[in-house]
Formats: structure tokens, C-alpha cells, sequence
């Protein structure tokens, strides 16, 4: 957009600009004027002289309204000096604005192209990133589900692990107070099981 209006303001600056040579003229946009031979309508008409043809101020009769020119095709008279201009005729003007606004309008439509171009860049951006975001939330979804599954299977497994413990410590206890049982009844049992010895007679008796 910058471009384009750069390219307008030089197209308006060129246009407007005034011709650096102060001698240069050019017929108002009538369709012609006439061209005498002296500073007055009462002298000699030599011809006309075209709307929007470029002149060459020789010099100018203020008390008479009239200006001395030389044309485009090196005649020289004087001619009214209301028909004489410092603006490009409209015949020279026309083609130039006619250019200038193709141009302007190439730049436009480049500009607005590359801006189409640019907003559909930044949509596709756009909705991968959305689709990058959705993906990954859905992965966070799945992720804290494995965690919580996780945590809970975790739990189980120091539940039973506790289990195992208090069942394998009261095992120990059962089986120790077995042994012990035994034991003791071992001790109880045996001495009545295994004959005694009878003494000795020595022949004392």
C-alpha cells in the first residue's frame, strides 16, 4: 500500500510539476486560437494555432492583452495571451494520466494479489497450527489418562504387595508356633515311647 501511494504522489508531482524552461508555453484547451502578425485583432490573421500545441514565448504585450509565440512548426505571431498556458495541453495530459493509471492499477492489482496471497498464507498457518494444538491436546488427554491408569494400577500393587507381607509374616507365625507345637509334643510323647533300661543286679541285693 505504501508503494502505491508513492506512485501516486510522483504521478501527481510529475504532472503538476511546472516546465523548467519559463519560455515554454501551450495553447489553452480551446479548439484553436488564432495567430496575427501584430499585437491585435486588427492586424493580419497568418492561421491558427491548435488547443494543446506546445509554444515558445518570445515576449508579451500587456497593454495590448496579446503575447508573441513561435509554434511547432517555427511560425511566429502574436496571439491572445488569455490562450496561453503553463499546463500540458489535455491532448498530451490524457495519454499520460491514461499510463499512469494502468501502471497504477497493475501496482494495485500486484498489491492486492501478494495481500491475497499473504492472508491465504497466514489461513493455511493458521489452521495447521490449530491442528497442531488439537493434536496435542489430545495426546495431553491421553497421556494424563495413562498417568491416572498408572497411579491406580500403582496403588493395586502396594495394596497386594502389602497383603503379601502381613500374608507371609503370619505364615512365618503359623509355621513357627507349628514347629513349636510339635516340639513340644515330641518332648511329651517320646519318653513314653522308648522303653526305659532296667538296672543292673550287681548281686548286692
Amino acid at each position: 500500500m505504501k508503494h502505491l501511494i508513492s506512485i501516486l504522489l510522483l504521478a501527481f508531482a510529475v504532472l503538476a510539476a511546472p516546465v523548467k524552461a519559463e519560455q515554454v508555453r501551450y495553447i489553452s484547451d480551446d479548439l484553436f486560437t488564432y495567430m496575427h502578425r501584430g499585437p491585435g485583432t486588427q492586424f493580419r490573421i497568418m492561421g491558427s494555432v491548435d488547443a494543446g500545441t506546445k509554444v515558445t514565448l518570445l515576449k508579451t504585450d500587456k497593454e495590448a492583452g496579446f503575447s508573441q509565440i513561435t509554434d511547432d512548426r517555427g511560425r511566429s505571431g502574436w496571439v491572445d495571451s488569455k490562450f496561453i498556458s503553463l499546463q500540458v495541453g489535455l491532448k498530451d495530459r490524457v495519454p499520460a494520466l491514461e499510463a499512469e493509471l494502468k501502471k497504477v492499477k497493475a501496482a494495485l492489482a500486484a498489491a492486492t494479489k501478494s495481500s491475497d496471497e499473504q492472508n491465504a498464507g497466514l489461513k493455511n498457518s493458521l489452521k495447521l497450527r490449530n491442528t497442531q494444538i488439537s493434536e496435542l491436546e489430545e495426546q495431553n488427554i491421553n497421556l494424563n489418562d495413562q498417568l491416572t491408569s498408572s497411579q491406580a494400577e500403582i496403588r493395586e500393587l502396594r495394596a497386594k504387595i502389602d497383603t503379601q507381607k502381613d500374608d507371609l509374616l503370619m505364615k512365618w507365625f503359623t509355621y513357627g508356633g507349628m514347629v513349636a507345637g510339635v516340639g513340644l509334643l515330641l518332648g511329651l510323647v517320646l519318653p513314653h515311647l522308648i522303653p526305659r533300661r532296667r538296672k543292673r543286679n550287681n548281686g548286692w541285693a
